[in-house]
């Protein structure tokens, strides 16, 4: 296969932006024989793609603003995502307190009955009722909280869905170039022409290709204006969603489902094994996305909103790890942050004399597969024909380490502590929760644990480093602890100084390679 910096190679799509769109349209193409090359400026899903509530789900509150559509296409998205990644997507249930002074008994039961029949439910179990003083739900909240419903959606590894997208797309033949940024774009002779440089080396080179998609997520319009020099209208509403993590909360599994009084809602989760995650806010944004963090109103804001609920306090004190992300969302003229439309909108510029370029705007995690459809429909007359998958394979196929039913966890984890008996039980579960059948690849031919390598704290090995940098384009220790994983949460300052320069050797080694 020719590489990305040979100029005489004309890719059919360039794809700058790689979140979860970006990565999800790049597996996509790649598996439809099309050739794509996708350049990252930072980390693939380092960004919005990280900061999400990491929830597979319909949207129960959209319906209240009537998207409908969007709501359908999510639900319906659950259990095809879940059937193509059983390793990092999983079932939830949601415990909805019904809160006397805010939205009726009647609308949330209309809205659940609508959110168990409009998306074609088949393996997940629908809602109930729940009598809170009767059950384990109820345990931990106020006793003026009576009565719940119980409904489901799923979990996400957000930064994991990501990665393995596109590790199949490259796998599938893709070019995947993280740390690369996109510094001009034009027209000529017919294709895209592209100036891209290396973030870390300084290089700079030429990439050509017959049509562009621009998914640079919270900086699509920059792209479009500042890179690209285009006359596309640029209609993006910036909205900053923070989360904060607390250790945990309650001994249970379920999740909840909040009400505030100023009309949000907001999620309480089971986190990490340790650890509660409670989110989101959702408040205008201004400024560069890459500086974007939580602040101390929003952290008050989730910790007074979380204790108006539970019996026992939720303070800043408590806060162990907030996190903060700016989601692209298309403006479509809403009075507040919430309101604004969470579905995707495509702009296509495709002149009759010069090639496409197709920008997204929007989207949820939930429902990226299908965007990619439309963005491949969309642009499928300007390439030469499909000479491979047909659409709709990306439903079907399931994702790197994903080749196992979504009943089948339990047995992988106990198939890989026969064949590697050294490992502990909890070790075990976390490689699978992570990497799926590839586990198995990370381990090798391991007989001991001595054989995995130094540990750098928690369960962390240097076999699983290498696997990471090898398979999974990690570059730094960031890469590692808080997009692969979530080790960031149980490792010192030192030991992740310590996972930094072990990934700067292996970088080293690279550049010698």
């Amino acid at each position: 296969m020719a590489s990305a910096t040979d100029t005489s190679v004309v890719h059919d799509i360039a794809i700058i932006g790689g979140g979860i769109n970006g990565c999800g349209i790049a597996r996509d193409a790649a598996g439809r024989g099309w050739s794509v090359f996708l350049c990252e400026a930072g980390d693939l899903g380092g960004a919005t793609s990280a900061a999400s509530t990491k929830l597979i789900h319909g949207g129960l509150r959209y319906l209240e603003y009537y998207e409908f559509r969007l709501v359908r296409e999510a639900l319906m998205e659950r259990e095809v995502l879940w059937g193509i990644a059983p390793h990092i997507i999983w079932p939830l249930r949601f415990v909805l307190p019904h809160h006397k002074g805010l939205r009726p008994a009647w609308m949330l039961r209309l809205g659940l009955f609508l959110y168990d029949h409009l998306g074609g439910r088949k393996k997940l179990p629908p809602t109930r009722v729940v009598r809170l003083r009767r059950d384990p739900a109820g345990r931990p909240l106020d006793p003026r909280f009576v009565r719940a419903y119980e409904y489901s959606d799923c979990w996400v590894e957000d930064s994991r869905l990501v990665v393995l997208n596109a590790r199949d797309a490259a796998d599938r033949g893709a070019v995947i170039e993280p740390r690369t940024r996109c510094i001009s774009g034009a027209r000529e002779g017919g294709l895209w022409t592209l100036t891209v440089r290396d973030e870390r080396s300084g290089e700079t080179r030429t990439v050509r290709a017959r049509a562009l998609v621009n998914a640079a997520g919270p900086w699509v319009a920059e792209v479009l204006q500042k890179v690209l020099r285009a006359n596309t209208p640029a209609s993006v509403r910036a909205v900053q969603g923070s989360h904060i993590v607390v250790p945990r909360l309650y001994p249970e599994d379920h999740c909840y489902i909040f009400q505030n009084a100023d009309g949000r809602i907001f999620f309480v989760i089971p986190y990490e094994r340790d650890f509660t995650l409670i989110g989101t806010t959702d408040r205008d944004y201004q400024g560069d996305p890459a500086e974007v963090r939580a602040s101390a109103d929003e952290i008050a804001y989730l910790c007074e909103s979380a204790s108006a609920y539970f019996t026992k306090p939720v303070t800043p004190a408590d806060v162990v790890w907030a996190y903060s992300g700016v989601r692209p969302l298309y403006d479509d003229g809403a009075s507040k942050a919430q309101a604004a439309t969470r579905d995707y909108v495509l702009e296509m510029d495709a002149p009759a004399d010069g090639p496409a370029l197709l920008s997204v705007f929007g989207g949820k995690i939930t429902t990226y597969r299908r965007l990619a459809e439309s963005v491949l429909g969309k642009l499928a007359p300007h390439l030469p024909p499909a000479t491979a998958r047909k659409q709709g394979w990306t439903g079907d196929e399931p994702l790197p380490g994903g080749d196992f039913p979504t009943d089948g966890f339990d047995a992988q984890v106990a198939a890989l502590l026969r064949d590697y008996p050294f490992l502990a039980p909890a070790t075990a579960a976390r490689l699978v929760r992570a990497y799926g059948t590839r586990a198995r690849v990370l381990l090798g031919d391991a007989r001991r644990a001595e054989d995995l390598g130094a540990i750098f704290g928690a369960d962390l090995t240097e076999a699983e480093l290498r696997y990471l940098h090898a398979h999974e384009f990690a570059l730094t220790a960031e890469d590692v602890v808080w997009h692969r994983s979530k080790f960031g949460l149980r490792l010192s300052d030192v030991e992740i100084a310590a996972v930094e320069r072990f990934m700067q050797t292996l970088a080293a080694q690279d550049a010698h390679a």
